[in-house]
């Protein structure tokens, strides 16, 4: 059964139009697999961003990192902040899988390039995180290397949100939290271009819930009182991973400006980013790529990047893909009980009802 998302409750994030699908998968390319871990001690798992169909290794994409505020243990971002570029599916889990999903992307990647004969002397798999140990046995790490090769294999464009992959065991606003998306179409030039945004929710304290402009946390909270056993988060802390695409050729620079708009999506929804929590945010663009080596007919590489004066659209679709991602997350999770016996209820659970004035 389809999962209702955040404007199948008659709530419209923006006045830009997404793509066909609302998510980022509306980037030509690319595409989302998830492996998804549920048992007595855990509730975890991985998602994978493929960025497009052939060897990013060899055909690098130009992309970018901010870290907006950094409690996180993410890999690959001090590579991608010094040389502006991607060269592997991006993979995001928990804290400390970091390293057993690390070993997945580098091992996908090294049997590619070895089957298209292409030599690895070096490599910068990319791998985010966030914390779920509030509902799984977070030292007992769970995600394997199959489990990441399989998320790649099984990657697709109309994939799956909520609590799947990586969001399994997320908590976001004190609710259920998880893996969401959404994207914008922009016009620059007399020509269309995609701006997808998913996101793996982790975050935020009850109480500063906003949607749509409409403060609802404190009503959520009211809301409580007939359910003792419902959790709820006192602090803004937990991270989130925030993942950008776009087929809008730019910099890197510029990919960088843009990216961190993004953090204008998540302040909607209420965050001031608390001192716990990871605000990480990648991107990358399938224009503008980026040759492995130097031969003959690359020693000088140009680029068509736009004009900064025409900027603007990207910033608003990155801040309006942003903010519904992760409304997204939360609606589609299905509430999960925590290790400490307490509920992570649904949004979906109280909508419409916080919006009633």
């Amino acid at each position: 059964m389809q999962k209702k998302r955040i404007r199948d409750y008659g709530i419209t994030i923006g006045c830009l139009k997404p793509g066909a699908h609302n998510k980022i998968t509306d980037v030509s390319g690319v595409k989302v697999g998830h492996v998804t871990i549920k048992n007595e001690t855990h509730r975890t798992g991985v998602t994978v961003i493929v960025p497009g169909p052939d060897n990013a290794f060899t055909n690098k994409y130009t992309a970018s990192g901010y870290v907006h505020n950094g409690f996180g243990k993410s890999a690959g971002l001090v590579q991608i902040g010094e040389l502006g570029t991607l060269e592997t599916p991006i993979a995001l889990t928990n804290t400390l899988n970091v390293g057993l999903v690390w070993d997945g992307v580098a091992q996908y990647t090294i049997d590619r390039c070895r089957a298209e004969g292409v030599k690895v002397t070096s490599l910068n798999p990319v791998v985010g995180e966030c914390n779920d140990s509030g509902l799984s046995d977070i030292t007992v790490r769970a995600v394997t290397q199959a489990d990441v090769l399989a998320a790649i294999a099984g990657a697709s464009e109309d994939f799956e949100e909520g609590d799947v992959g990586a969001g399994t065991g997320t908590v976001c606003y004190g609710l259920k939290g998880g893996i969401g998306s959404a994207s914008r179409v922009i016009e620059i030039g007399g020509k269309k271009y995609t701006v997808g945004v998913l996101v793996q929710s982790n975050f935020g304290s009850t109480v500063d819930l906003t949607i749509g402009g409409v403060p609802v946390g404190g009503k959520i909270l009211k809301m409580k009182e007939s359910r003792n056993d419902m959790a709820v988060s006192r602090q803004d802390q937990g991270s989130i991973m925030t993942i950008l695409a776009t087929d809008l050729p730019v910099s890197e620079r510029q990919l960088y400006r843009i990216i961190r708009r993004t953090g204008v999506g998540i302040a909607r929804t209420g965050a001031y980013t608390g001192h716990g929590s990871g605000e990480v945010m990648i991107g990358f663009t399938t224009a503008n790529r980026v040759p492995k080596d130097a031969g003959s007919d690359n020693i000088f590489l140009t680029q068509t990047v736009i004009h900064e004066d025409l900027i603007n659209k990207a910033f608003q679709a990155a801040a309006e893909a942003a903010n519904e991602a992760i409304l997204n997350s939360m609606v589609c999770a299905e509430r999960a009980v925590g290790r400490d016996g307490k509920i992570y209820y649904s949004l979906a659970e109280f909508l419409p009802e916080c919006l009633c004035e």
